[in-house]
C-alpha cells in the first residue's frame, strides 16, 4: 500500500502530465449515493485497494457514450445510447477522441463535441456508515463501490494535498470517514458541500470482521476489458455510425458493445463477425466486450462529464433541421475539412 507521501508525489506528476488541468455482473454492491435526498447525506469510509501496486486507493475509468437512434429490426425501438472504454485509459490513442478533438476548433461543431467527450469517474470501495437511503436489500458483503465524478473527486483529491491531512484516510486506526452532501444548483445534483470528516476514528470490530471474512476488492477487476485490435475497429464504426444518426445493429456490433438491456448474443462464440466485410472470422482475437453494467454507470452526467477548453459558445448551425440532417452536415463539415 502506498504512503501518503508517494500518493502526494503521483498526483503531483500526474497534474504536471496534465498541464493542470470485469464486470459487476449486475449485483447491488455498488452504492447508489445519486439517490439520496437533496440536504442529506451518506457518510462513507473509503478502503484501500486489494492491487498491491496500486499507489491509490481509486481507479480512474474513461468512457465514452454514444447515441443511436433506435435499435435496428425493432419498429418501436427508442433512442439507446452504447457506452464504450476510451483507449485512453490504457494510454493508447483513441479513434473517437482523435476524430472529436478537433471539432472543439469549430464552434458550430462545440456542442457535438461535447456529446462524444469522454467521460470521467473513479471507482473507490468502502462501508457505509451512514446511509440515508431506504435500500430494499443491501449485500451480504458490506463493502461496497461507490462510482464518484470529477466534482466529489476534486474534494477528495483536495484534501490529500492538504498537509494537514497527516495519515492516509483508509488507514485502519486513524483514518477519516468521507461524507457525500446532496444539493441542488441550476437543476442539477451539487456535491460541492462534501468533505472528509475532521475527526480520526478506528475501523469497528465488526468492519474488521467483515475485511477478513470477505477481503478487499481488486478494483483493475471492475474496469472495462482492455478492447483489442477489433473491438477498436468496431469502437469507430460504431461512432461514425452514431454521428449518422443511424441505428444501433446488433447484428454487426452485439458481440462486442451491447446496448442497454439486450440479453447476450446467442450463436456460435467463435464465429465473430469481421467487421469491415460482414463475413465471420476465425477465432483469433478475444471480441467480447459488454457494456458497463447499468448500475455503473448511473451517477448524474453533470458530475461526470469534462472537455477540452472551450471557444465562446455559439448557436450550433442548422440547429432547426431534423437531428439527421444535422448529422449529415457536420459528417460533411468534418469531412470536407480533412479533405
Amino acid at each position: 500500500m502506498a504512503t501518503l507521501a508517494e500518493i502526494r508525489a503521483k498526483l503531483r506528476e500526474q497534474d504536471t502530465r496534465q498541464g493542470g488541468s470485469q464486470q459487476s455482473g449486475g449485483d447491488n454492491a455498488i452504492y447508489p449515493h445519486w439517490n439520496i435526498a437533496e440536504g442529506t447525506e451518506s457518510v462513507v469510509r473509503f478502503l484501500p485497494d486489494a492491487d498491491p501496486e496500486a499507489t491509490f486507493f481509486w481507479k480512474e475509468r474513461l468512457m465514452i457514450k454514444l447515441p443511436f437512434a433506435g435499435i435496428k429490426g425493432q419498429t418501436d425501438s427508442r433512442p439507446v445510447t452504447v457506452n464504450v472504454p476510451c483507449m485512453e485509459m490504457y494510454g493508447e490513442t483513441c479513434p473517437v477522441l482523435s476524430e472529436v478533438r478537433g471539432w472543439f476548433k469549430d464552434p458550430s461543431l462545440e456542442d457535438q463535441g461535447r456529446k462524444y467527450w469522454k467521460k470521467r469517474s473513479y471507482i473507490f470501495q468502502g462501508f457505509v456508515t451512514d446511509n440515508p437511503l431506504k435500500e430494499d436489500t443491501t449485500p451480504e458483503n458490506p463493502i461496497r463501490r461507490f462510482i464518484i465524478g470529477p466534482q466529489i473527486f476534486q474534494i477528495i483529491k483536495g484534501a490529500l494535498m492538504d498537509p494537514e491531512m497527516e495519515e492516509l484516510p483508509t488507514d485502519y486506526v486513524r483514518g477519516v470517514d468521507f461524507r457525500i452532501k446532496k444539493t441542488s444548483k441550476g437543476g442539477y445534483a451539487d456535491y460541492s458541500t462534501s468533505q472528509w470528516s475532521r475527526r480520526e476514528s478506528a475501523l469497528s470490530d465488526e468492519q474488521k470482521s467483515a475485511i477478513d471474512t470477505h477481503g478487499l476488492f481488486n478494483l483493475n477487476d471492475f474496469l472495462p476489458k482492455k478492447p483489442g485490435e477489433v473491438e477498436v475497429k468496431v469502437i469507430q464504426e460504431m461512432f461514425e455510425a452514431s454521428v449518422d444518426g443511424e441505428a444501433y445493429d446488433p447484428d454487426r456490433w452485439g458481440q462486442y458493445f451491447r446496448a442497454p438491456g439486450m440479453s447476450a448474443p446467442t450463436g456460435d462464440p467463435n464465429a465473430k463477425k469481421d467487421v469491415s466485410q460482414g463475413t465471420p472470422t476465425p477465432k483469433t482475437v478475444e471480441a467480447s466486450t459488454p457494456a458497463p453494467a447499468v448500475a455503473e454507470t448511473s451517477a448524474p452526467t453533470v458530475e461526470t462529464t469534462t472537455a477540452p477548453a472551450q471557444a465562446t459558445a455559439t448557436e450550433t448551425a442548422g440547429e432547426d433541421k431534423p437531428s439527421s440532417e444535422r448529422a449529415q452536415d457536420i459528417l460533411n463539415m468534418i469531412r470536407s475539412r480533412q479533405n
